[in-house]
């Protein structure tokens, strides 16, 4: 029963707060729809933390599609190798993983120590800071750590085939059972950020400038 929650029952309850909390936050709280910048508070470790998060969090993501999503024999017929995947997924992806971490650190550590940052942030900023220095840490841990030591653990047979089978509504719960600890943490607050993502500043990153690349130019003229 253990289980069954958490490999099938989870998922789907964070997805569809994810999806239902976003249609929700967004009719009745458009203006609350921001990431609530302290920038003009403290700017010197916002910046630093910010490039570093940002810098690796994208390559992080697409990692983790292709590595998840794209079974291991369709990578093989395009030429990428098992010890080619591996070498890509361990030292390409632990690099941008630390990068991240130390962003996460950076960023954390300024809300917690800079008194006007502390009393600007809510509950909410705080809580998810913590939960995304913690998902970031035991990622890298289990990259760097776990594959290391359970050397014949391989997550594309157990966890990618898992989560491709909640995708088509078809999970199978026994294939979690054996994966390692840290692997399996991972997952659920990877989860568990998604369903509080619609009731935090998460939500800014839907809100990308995408206009701006089209918008006319604007002309400055010298007052004289």
């Amino acid at each position: 029963m253990i289980d069954q929650f958490l490999w099938v029952i989870f998922p789907y309850l964070c997805v569809a707060v994810f999806v239902v909390g976003h249609i929700w936050r967004y009719r009745i709280d458009q203006f609350g729809w921001t990431a609530k910048s302290s920038e003009f508070i403290e700017k010197k470790q916002l910046m630093i933390g910010s490039i570093l998060f940002h810098f690796s969090v994208i390559p992080v993501f697409f990692g983790h599609l292709v590595g998840l999503l794209i079974p291991a024999r369709w990578l093989e017929a395009i030429g990428v190798t098992e010890h080619l995947y591996h070498i890509g997924a361990v030292y390409v992806g632990g690099f941008f993983g630390i990068v991240m971490l130390l962003g996460m650190i950076i960023l954390t550590f300024r809300r917690i120590t800079k008194r006007s940052v502390r009393r600007l942030s809510s509950a909410s900023d705080i809580m998810v800071n913590f939960l995304l220095l913690f998902i970031t840490f035991i990622g890298v841990y289990a990259t760097l750590v776990t594959n290391a030591v359970v050397t014949d653990f391989d997550y594309r047979a157990s966890i990618s085939v898992w989560l491709r089978g909640l995708l088509i509504f078809s999970p199978d719960a026994n294939l979690m059972t054996d994966v390692p600890l840290t692997f399996k943490i991972h997952v659920i607050t990877g989860f568990l950020i998604f369903a509080l993502w619609p009731a935090t500043r998460l939500v800014h990153a839907w809100s990308l400038p995408f206009n701006y690349v089209g918008r006319s130019y604007v002309v400055y003229r010298k007052n004289r």
